[in-house]
């Protein structure tokens, strides 16, 4: 079963960083957009993006997360390569929420951030994805 279990973490793993990578990408496009027809287009994009992939691939990832530790507790919850991955989900979930705001900024026409901005922002998600997969394979706490 956990190899199961484990597969299909990976694959929504996948799908949420795709979607987290794509997201902000789109938020550097709409903010450059100068036309009303783009500009409708990219709220559209962006919200079914967020809702119908990057939501339910983060669900998911947590909750198969969740899953693959439940099987052997005593062992996760005592690596530290284990603690700090779980602190960047943490922090990528935080980054998921942010994209939600500035998603909602943006599709009410009040948002103030530049494509410069968006554009540094897309960036951060392949940080944590680094040293998240570094800390999966290769524990270097353990």
């Amino acid at each position: 079963m956990y190899e199961w279990v484990l597969a299909f973490h990976l694959i929504a793993v996948i799908c949420w960083f795709a979607a987290l990578f794509y997201l902000p990408r789109l938020f550097v496009y709409h903010s450059m957009a100068d036309d009303s027809v783009s500009i409708e287009r990219f709220k559209i994009m962006q919200s079914k993006l967020y809702n119908g992939i990057a939501t339910p691939s983060m669900i998911a990832t947590v909750g198969l997360g969740v899953w693959l530790g439940s099987m052997a507790p005593d062992y996760y919850l005592s690596q530290l390569w284990f603690q700090l991955k779980a602190a960047i989900v943490a922090v990528l979930i935080g980054y998921h929420f942010a994209c939600a705001h500035y998603m909602k900024q943006l599709r009410d026409d009040r948002s103030t951030k530049t494509h410069i901005f968006f554009r540094v922002f897309n960036e951060i998600p392949v940080l944590f994805l680094v040293a998240a997969v570094i800390l999966v394979i290769v524990k270097p706490f353990a």
